[in-house]
């Protein structure tokens, strides 16, 4: 990336100074369109390259999400059903 040129306000040079800036707004957005446009491009390309995974793929690994999901929900909730119970048993214990 190409650095900017910085212009340093003068008294003699104050009323360039907006020109100088405003002409430079121009280049910068259509840089920044360039830019986007070639980020984009690139994009698709590497997209296009992406090995994707098949539909049976995608089903089978969501099943095994799901029954991962559902294991270990109910596993914290025995977990806590069991630290709750804990808690209460020490409380009714020292008469809290």
């Amino acid at each position: 990336m190409a650095t900017d040129a910085v212009k340093v306000k003068t008294s003699e040079s104050q009323g360039s100074a907006i020109a100088g800036v405003a002409s430079g707004v121009g280049e910068k957005v259509s840089g920044s369109l360039a830019e986007v446009k070639e980020f984009l491009h690139d994009t698709r390309v590497e997209l296009k390259q992406v090995t994707w995974p098949t539909r049976e793929d995608v089903v089978s690994t969501t099943w095994v999400v799901m029954a991962t999901v559902a294991f270990f929900g109910v596993f914290l909730w025995l977990v806590d059903l069991g630290v709750q119970r804990a808690v209460q048993a020490i409380f009714k214990k020292f008469g809290l």
